[in-house]
């Protein structure tokens, strides 16, 4: 029994021996510094540009409907050709209505003759004032008659509102249309608008008579120069975005294209900019590490606008500071950092 204590203890104390020998590497492991890369924290000049996304809208624009029904007699439609504000476009059958006046026409000279007539007698008390009123009042009854049928024929011409180029034809000679039928657009487009958005925190930013720039071909980044014109004065409740109008001389876009509005919100402005892999998101804020006095410092920011890969940092840094732009998911609070080299933004971008 007394052999038997003996071994057991031997191969206690062989164990413990043995499991210390294995835990000490591990401590060691911990204690060793985790290898970063840094950026120096440097306040550069930047220009601040928002990117808004835009439709091309035509200075004017109409789509051309006939006021009554009937059938078409005359159709002049030079799809894609401009036109001059007054030209005759379509005509719908008036037949009736011509007739119409003609007949008036009649009933007028007659009662006009009568009229006068009478006023002669009226003169020399040839008849009482009750016959002559008779007489004048049918006179200006017909020519109210006339006035009216006059109107529907004219509503029955459809001509160009404005000077501007015609679209395609929608309908044939000789075809039935209604109110709702269209005959064709005409828009003008000497002068282009552009209609875009932006959200409202960029609304003390933008005036009219601004100048915004306009890349009006995207895959050659063609830039042209508008001015805008109108601002909306209420913000989108469902969006919370400014819609703006500007104006744009001179250019070959078609309406209805999309184009990219670059405003420049900021002009030359000294910021502090990381690259946006080096924050950490949180619930409530946005950390970043920094590098003091070899030991990790988690620090809140508060960021502005976001770019390409930089995110521009508003509070919490300060020049100077090392921002831990490799190795986060080891750093700790408080943790050893050993610095492996000094990156620059540009580096990091490729």
């Amino acid at each position: 029994m007394k052999h038997f204590y003996i071994l057991s203890l031997g191969l206690f104390l062989a164990t413990a021996c043995k499991s210390k020998k294995e835990n000490a590497p591990k401590q060691n492991n911990a204690n060793q510094p985790v290898t970063v890369d840094v950026i120096i924290a440097t306040p550069q000049t930047v220009s601040n540009a928002v990117e808004a996304n835009g439709t091309v809208v035509a200075n004017e624009y109409v789509e051309l409907h006939p006021e009554v029904s009937g059938r078409l007699t005359y159709l002049n439609v030079p799809e894609g050709s401009r036109v001059e504000q007054g030209t005759l476009i379509a005509r719908v059958n008036d037949a009736d209505l011509q007739a119409q006046l003609n007949k008036t026409k009649v009933l007028l000279e007659m009662a006009v003759k009568t009229e006068d007539r009478l006023r002669k007698l009226l003169a020399i008390n040839g008849v009482n004032q009750a016959e002559y009123d008779v007489a004048l009042n049918a006179v200006n009854s017909y020519k109210a008659d006339m006035a009216y049928t006059q109107s529907l024929i004219d509503k029955t011409v459809i001509k160009a509102p404005f000077s501007g180029v015609v679209g395609l034809r929608q309908v044939s000679p000789g075809a039935y249309v209604s109110p709702s039928t269209i005959i064709a657009t005409i828009q003008q487009v000497d002068k282009i608008k552009i209609d875009f958005t932006l959200p409202e925190e960029y609304g003390k930013m933008i005036r009219k008579g601004n100048m915004v720039d306009v890349q009006v071909d995207v895959t050659n980044k063609t830039i042209r120069k508008a001015v805008v014109s109108a601002i909306e004065p209420q913000v989108n409740q469902a969006t919370r975005n400014l819609k703006v109008r500007a104006l744009l001389q001179g250019s070959d876009v078609n309406p209805g294209a999309y184009v990219k509005v670059l405003l420049l919100a900021s002009r030359d402005k000294k910021t502090i900019l990381i690259p946006s892999n080096a924050i950490i998101p949180d619930d409530k804020n946005k950390q970043v590490v920094l590098v003091k006095n070899g030991q990790a410092a988690f620090v809140n920011i508060e960021t502005g606008s976001r770019q390409a890969y930089t995110v521009e940092v508003l509070k919490g840094l300060e020049p100077g500071d090392s921002v831990v732009v490799t190795g986060l998911l080891f750093a700790r609070p408080k943790s050893t950092l050993k610095v492996k080299s000094v990156k620059k933004l540009e580096q990091l971008a490729n």
